[in-house]
């Protein structure tokens, strides 16, 4: 029986066999549907910081399907960042903005295009993961209610969350795969594509990889 601790491991695995343009793909498109997912939060939900990151992303699409011109963007705006209040270790004395999920998920995509380490895709990976067991990982207000009142006994988290987890991780196997029927075209898509293959790829890609289940 497969676990979700066996398919991250797999997913971790796949990525550090891929190539870097492979790796800086898949990350871009778990960052994608971690902030488009943030974009549709109530505004009172919703974290500047994240938000303003919303063109290094789309720089790093940009990059990642064949567009040299979009290297210095992400450089500098990576380099903005790394001189930020934001970057910092002063712990929980400093601002947290960056260690928000979306947040991060796009500065591992952005750093994975930099410099090719497959480990930073792996992390916007276990962001996507970290999402999931956040979102469902305590009870409800109903359930708590009735737990208080009632002495309804509360449900197991741990169970409850790992049909969720099992979806996500294999979601991010299937992304792969499709990443990996491009790998030729993606090979050397950081030195520059054509533009009509850059085109199709941003067709036969960044559409499929942005949608959320």
């Amino acid at each position: 029986m497969e676990t979700w601790q066996d398919l991250s491991e797999v997913v971790a695995k796949r990525l550090a066999a891929a190539s870097s343009s492979e790796c800086t793909v898949f990350a871009a498109g778990v960052a994608e549907r971690l902030l488009g997912a943030h974009e549709e939060l109530p505004g009172h939900e919703q974290a500047p910081f994240t938000l303003s990151l919303r063109p290094l992303l789309n720089s790093v699409w940009e990059g990642a399907l064949g567009d040299t011109t979009a290297f210095e963007s992400v450089t500098r705006a990576v380099a903005e960042f790394m001189l930020s209040e934001y970057c910092h270790n002063d712990g929980q004395d400093g601002p947290d903005d960056a260690n928000e999920d979306a947040a991060a998920s796009v500065l591992f995509a952005a750093n994975t295009y930099l410099y090719g380490i497959a480990e930073f895709a792996v992390w916007a990976s276990r962001r996507a993961v970290d999402v999931v067991h956040r979102r469902i990982e305590s009870p409800t207000t109903e359930q708590l209610a009735a737990h208080i009142y009632d002495g309804a006994p509360l449900p197991d988290m741990e169970d409850a969350v790992v049909p969720d987890l099992l979806a996500e991780l294999r979601r991010q196997l299937r992304d792969l795969d499709l990443i990996a029927d491009r790998a030729e075209d993606l090979r050397y898509a950081q030195l520059g594509l054509p533009l009509d293959l850059s085109i199709r790829l941003r067709v036969e890609l960044r559409g499929p990889l942005s949608v959320r289940d």
